[in-house]
């Protein structure tokens, strides 16, 4: 299953990079819960939630079904 999520994260990289941040996956459990890192830009943008939520746990799910959840490690609501 991770190989799947790596590969669905590329797909949503460029757009990511195109504001200045990045994802970075930390974790896959068993249980379906993907544990990832916003760097760059992102890391520290009022919106980080929305973009992960809305945008890469969407995404996420939709490519990868067996994906439960999608946390934010390391992430600083402001």
């Amino acid at each position: 299953m991770r190989e799947k999520v790596e590969a669905a994260l590329e797909s949503i990289r460029p757009q990511l990079q195109a504001d200045g941040g990045d994802v970075e996956l930390i974790d896959v459990s068993e249980d379906g819960v993907v544990k990832v890192k916003l760097t760059g830009s992102c890391g520290g943008c009022p919106f980080a939630m929305l973009t992960l939520k809305a945008g890469i746990e969407r995404v996420l799910k939709q490519e990868v079904p067996e994906i439960k959840a999608v946390e934010a490690v390391g992430l600083t609501a402001e």
